[in-house]
């Protein structure tokens, strides 16, 4: 194709396995590397399996990441056969794991040393969004480096913002995330309310579906806490680093985020009960025992 690409993508998990997969499927030339296994449909591709990080930032244009934390960007940037050694000038690094604001600001000013572009590119939308193309992707970085990275962004989502500079993008995902804890809480809550007080949660949760209280928290999530469907679209554990950076970066803004504190200590309750890798949907299991009651039983 004409408009073919040279893109690199690292990090091959839930959400990053579907995302390499739709810049396949687009036609562009892609280099994959990942610390497990290759997924076996892109194994089976017509990507181009890479031994290092390093060796993707030599053969891509655009390099793409999808990892778990901040850690683990810093290793595949700046470790050993990182991608900062296979860069040459002009080329594009695009960080999409949801990391600290703060050491993404680091990361861009060491990769920009080096005369490459960096844009740091959360995304929301779990596993659902991957798989289907329409995560919501907010963007710190350069407006022109943006442009230019924007029609592949449009490969992997619908709702996509420029918010500001380099951390910029990581501040607006740490933001969403409190607000889906927070709303996932709250749902949590009134269906375990209106289970205990004789009410059919399941029919309570439609009727509020139509009301000022519906959201995408009480169509989905609501709907995984009746049915008792607590495998991971997005973990728990992966939450609680999302809230740690939340209440990490308010400690040292002086902010206080009384309601953030409160759900984090809810997910730590789930994990203590060996539910790291359960959904965070599951954050209702932490308000059951508090209540002794569980949604499913009758009051």
């Amino acid at each position: 194709m004409s408009n073919q690409l040279k893109l690199g993508f690292i990090g091959l998990g839930i959400m990053g396995a579907p995302m390499a997969g739709h810049l396949v499927s687009a036609g562009h030339q892609v280099f994959i590397n990942t610390r497990s296994k290759v997924p076996a449909d892109l194994a089976s591709s017509k990507a181009t399996q890479c031994s290092t990080p390093r060796e993707v930032a030599e053969q891509a244009d655009m390099i793409f990441m999808m990892v778990p934390d901040t850690p683990d960007v810093e290793k595949v940037l700046f470790g050993e056969n990182g991608i900062a050694a296979g860069l040459t000038k002009g080329k594009t690094v695009v960080d999409m794991s949801s990391i600290s604001p703060i050491a993404t600001k680091e990361f861009a000013k060491k990769i920009n040393a080096l005369g490459a572009d960096y844009l740091d590119a959360p995304v929301s939308g779990g596993e659902v969004g991957a798989k289907n193309a329409t995560l919501s992707i907010m963007v710190g970085g350069d407006e022109a480096v943006f442009n230019k990275v924007k029609p592949v962004f449009d490969l992997l989502g619908k709702n996509i913002n420029l918010v500001g500079g380099n951390g910029d993008g990581q501040t607006a995902k740490v933001a969403n995330q409190i607000i889906v804890a927070l709303n996932i809480e709250a749902v949590a809550e009134a269906l375990v309310f209106a289970a205990k007080a004789g009410a059919d949660p399941a029919k309570v949760r439609q009727a509020l579906m139509g009301g000022f209280a519906g959201s995408k928290i009480l169509e989905v999530h609501g709907e995984r806490m009746v049915k008792r469907t607590f495998d991971p679209g997005f973990r728990i554990e992966l939450h609680q680093k999302d809230l740690n950076l939340a209440l990490n970066s308010a400690r040292a803004l002086g902010v206080s985020l009384p309601n953030t504190a409160t759900a984090q200590e809810l997910f730590n309750s789930c994990a203590a009960h060996g539910g790291k890798a359960w959904d965070h949907s599951a954050m209702v299991k932490a308000l059951e025992n508090l209540a002794n009651f569980e949604i499913g039983q009758k009051a």
